[in-house]
């Protein structure tokens, strides 16, 4: 304690974080690297694998919502209001904004290099734009030596051709495994270690046999189930071969890496948004929420509004289907979207993307930019037409990793049902309460951010914290980087408490630039960093023999707050 008190925090970050990486997982980046580094990588989550089966780029996405935007095109010619309108390239020519394009992925290696696959796909995933005049390759090999790359993983995926035989896949996807009949658990599996190990050992060159000296900090989406955790869990010590792991939750880590112990965190993510309030450093499980949007669904709406305003360049554009179109997407709407009143256009090149020939540019006004991040506060906007299948058996379990249990002794009965989870949520199927996606969605999937917030923070049934946590909103997420969004949530959760609550004031707190993106991961790191005691850690020994069972009295508990107790699936 005496060395904490005097040594400096970049100090003790460097020392005590050159052996733990950090791994927060999402639906469309995973974020992974060194607690001592200030910022990790963050890589898109997903994976292309050569078939000589699937004669073309083939994808494989369980959930794959088309986009319903009602009312919208309203407001055409025959409008008797005027339109307001606000161009944002009316005084500023530089807004003519120089978009470069991608290139497509070189799927090919050197017939030299075949023992290594791993070596011409390494490039740095932050390279996002290249010189157009690349092409595709500068330097072809003759057709003999082709041979294609096993795998492909991170951006590099993405900028695949349709015309290549590869097979694409994300395995999470709203926030869970992607599971699906077409999509087997064992092969979500393998891909995650694929990613993950090519990640630790091109990325931060960690080998395969130096890894039982690292330790790993995972920090988990509320949206996972616990099976889903402990699947995660065993990917890590088994496969990956870690020392030791530990887990923490997604929101609470989100707060401790902006420097607070209290507020209300908003993690607006690629496809889902989720919702929980932290009080002196603990979380409140019963505030959790989650709406099935993110920042995707907004590309797509995008993609959607300018086609209704006739304003997209006359190029077929398959965000399902050819990935880099996506990236096209999310690009302009990162760049363009705002979140103000009215309506304003901009100036701007669109790419087009054509089986094997290089980026062809449109020049372009588009317009209704504010429309597509308003989808956050009215979903109607990003209606998906279609949900996810029935809940599936193996998601049962008896113990929640990210939840307190710490109190509960309880052991397994053979004459009780998989379905069934006693003392914790009354005696009801467990699915019932599950946060994402139910057999019935709950009411809070279909409301909007402001209301989702406002819903959130009154179910603490404090006034004191409620009143503290209305002025200690925090957004995080690729999303909340969106000019305008903190005011729009600030001046609409204010008109969305009710007004018989004594509340007057609502404040979002500012972080600065990129951190709200990497809030988490820096969390978990700093949460790793300071755990002196390490109780909360799994040891990979343990954990491969058979964990540890209910009744052991050993249990792996969170220094703060988290109970993440490991026990052995007996059914798995």
């Amino acid at each position: 304690m005496d060395y904490l008190k005097s040594a400096l925090p970049s100090q003790i970050m460097s020392e005590r974080g050159s052996n733990l990486v950090v791994i927060n997982p999402g639906s469309a980046n995973v974020r992974i690297g060194l607690a001592s580094q200030d910022t990790p990588f963050n890589i898109p989550h997903c994976i292309a694998r050569h078939t000589e089966q699937i004669p073309n780029f083939t994808v494989i996405d369980k959930i794959a919502p088309l986009l319903k935007i009602p009312f919208l095109d309203e407001e055409g010619p025959s409008n008797s209001f005027p339109r307001k309108m606000g161009r944002v390239d009316g005084h500023n020519p530089h807004i003519i904004r120089k978009d470069l394009p991608f290139t497509w992925t070189n799927v090919y290696e050197e017939a030299t290099n075949s023992s290594v696959s791993l070596e011409t796909s390494s490039k740095d995933e932050t390279d996002e734009f290249l010189d157009p005049k690349e092409g595709t390759d500068s330097k072809e090999p003759n057709a003999s030596e082709r041979k294609f790359k096993e795998f492909i993983c991170g951006e590099e995926a993405l900028r695949i051709s349709p015309t290549e035989p590869y097979c694409f896949c994300r395995p999470i996807r709203r926030g869970h495994l992607n599971i699906s009949q077409h999509y087997s658990m064992q092969q979500v599996l393998d891909d995650l270690h694929t990613i993950w190990d090519w990640i630790l050992i091109e990325k931060l060159h960690i080998p395969r046999n130096e890894r039982n000296m690292y330790s790993a900090v995972l920090v988990m989406p509320e949206t996972f189930d616990n099976r889903e955790i402990k699947e995660i869990l065993s990917l890590v010590l088994r496969e990956l071969c870690f020392g030791s792991a530990v887990v923490h939750q997604e929101g609470l880590a989100a707060v401790f890496g902006n420097g607070l112990s209290t507020a209300c965190v908003v993690n607006i993510g690629a496809q889902v948004t989720s919702l929980i309030c932290i009080e002196d450093g603990g979380a409140l499980p019963s505030t959790g929420k989650t709406l099935p949007f993110g920042g995707e669904d907004i590309s797509r709406a995008f993609l959607w509004t300018q086609r209704q305003r006739q304003t997209w360049p006359p190029i077929h554009s398959d965000v399902f289907g050819k990935p880099i179109d996506l990236l096209v997407l999310n690009q302009l709407k990162e760049t363009y979207c705002e979140v103000k009143e009215g309506e304003f256009d901009a100036v701007a090149v669109v790419h087009s993307y054509e089986n094997k020939v290089p980026a062809g540019p449109h020049k372009t006004r588009l317009s209704a930019l504010n429309v597509p991040p308003m989808g956050l506060f009215c979903p109607m906007l990003l209606t998906p037409d279609a949900y996810p299948p029935p809940p599936r058996t193996w998601f049962h379990d008896y113990e929640d990793m990210l939840e307190d249990t710490w109190h509960i002794d309880f052991s397994r009965r053979a004459d009780m049902s998989d379905t069934f989870y006693p003392n914790v949520n009354g005696g009801l199927p467990m699915w019932e309460s599950y946060p994402v996606f139910s057999t019935k969605p709950k009411k809070e999937e279909k409301v909007g951010l402001a209301e989702a917030i406002t819903n959130c923070i009154l179910s603490t049934g404090r006034i004191d914290i409620q009143r503290k946590l209305f002025c200690s909103i925090q957004l995080t997420g690729g999303v909340a980087l969106t000019s305008g969004l903190i005011a729009a949530v600030e001046e609409r959760v204010l008109h969305a408490i009710p007004p018989n609550e004594a509340i007057d004031t609502v404040e979002v707190l500012q972080s600065k630039g990129k951190s709200r993106r990497l809030c988490p991961w820096k969390g978990g790191a700093i949460l790793g960093v300071l755990d002196l005691g390490r109780d909360a850690w799994i040891s990979r020994e343990d954990w491969i023999h058979n964990g540890v069972h209910v009744g052991s009295n050993r249990k792996y508990k969170d220094s703060y707050y988290l109970q993440a107790q490991a026990m052995c699936y007996m059914n798995s």
